[in-house]
């Protein structure tokens, strides 16, 4: 093949990435904005269940884990626009997503199987329920009580559970586990529609 044979073939392929990452950012958006629900009886109001990392794992495994978390910064930078968290949530929402999604996207990069994506989902999500607790603790929460005294935010889980004594309990207990059933949730639905869709996103249509 000639250079300039390669030079059309890898511009066409940036060309698919950035198009396909474009198109699946904007359905994050969509996700994020009109899929976002409470959980009340399981968590505090002020922590949404969605779907929005849905995109960015099919990115992540489509295009690479890059792509996955551009995917993840573009969704919440314009999702900032309409925010009523002062970008506390999209902050929060960015944080935990980039996490996932590359994890899983670098586990399937060594052996693009079916296995493989289910293992870096699993994985992923793990991870990401793991990396919730310091993430929230240390960085999202501090930036909550600039509007949210910590004394209320506990309160808010302590409505759920009286028992709750102090705002890292409450991480292990509630945040740790939602975070992870969350990105098991979105592994599940990408492990049923990855394959058709990857037809589309990479030209093979």
């Amino acid at each position: 093949m000639s250079n300039a044979s390669t030079s059309n073939v890898k511009r066409g392929y940036v060309t698919r990435v950035i198009v396909g990452s474009g198109m699946l950012a904007a359905l994050a958006v969509v996700l994020q904005t009109f899929l976002e629900f409470p959980v009340p009886a399981l968590i505090p109001g002020f922590i949404k269940f969605d779907f929005s990392d849905l995109p960015a794992l099919v990115g992540s495994f489509a295009y690479g884990p890059i792509a996955g978390v551009a995917i993840e910064l573009v969704k919440n930078l314009i999702h900032c626009l309409q925010t009523k968290s002062a970008t506390v949530g999209e902050l929060s929402n960015f944080l935990l997503g980039a996490v996932f999604v590359a994890t899983a996207g670098l586990i399937y990069m060594k052996n693009k199987t079916k296995k493989t994506a289910l293992i870096g989902g699993i994985v992923g999500a793990v991870v990401m329920g793991i990396f919730s607790v310091p993430s929230n603790y240390f960085v999202v929460y501090p930036f909550y009580y600039n509007f949210m005294p910590k004394e209320a935010v506990l309160g808010a889980y302590q409505a759920i559970m009286p028992s709750a004594k102090s705002i890292m309990q409450c991480l292990l207990v509630f945040n740790l586990p939602f975070t992870i059933i969350k990105g098991l949730a979105c592994v599940i639905i990408t492990m049923l529609i990855y394959k058709p869709l990857s037809r589309f996103l990479k030209g093979n249509m």
